[in-house]
């Protein structure tokens, strides 16, 4: 089973990934000013990340080091931008990494590295 890590950055603030359970990050939060909405981030994880209209395809700008690499985001119902997937080998794998991303998301569970 796959978990969802919290942390808390040096400058302070919050963020947390999505790993599978081979320890893979699946997801990246963005950063945010309280833990309270670091959590409430991981809770709209957990209500969009089963739903295929939440999940925008995206190639990367093609400069380095990326070189236009496939990704994907996760959106909440409002349009804002959840979670950013790391840069894949091909548009497979990104597929691969939105099918472990709906299966872990709904229900892993957190640690709190706080």
């Amino acid at each position: 089973m796959g978990s969802y890590f919290l942390k808390k950055t040096v400058a302070g603030q919050f963020h947390f990934n999505l790993r599978a359970s081979n320890n893979e990050v699946i997801l990246t939060s963005e950063s945010y000013t309280s833990k309270q909405s670091a959590t409430a981030g991981i809770e709209s994880v957990r209500t969009n990340s089963a739903l295929d209209s939440r999940y925008e395809k995206r190639t990367s700008t093609p400069k380095a080091p990326s070189l236009g690499s496939p990704y994907f985001v996760l959106k909440a119902a409002n349009g804002e931008v959840i979670g950013t997937s790391e840069m894949y080998s091909s548009e497979q794998a990104r597929d691969r990494g939105i099918a472990a991303c709906k299966k872990e998301g709904p229900s892993s569970p957190t640690s709190d590295q706080t």
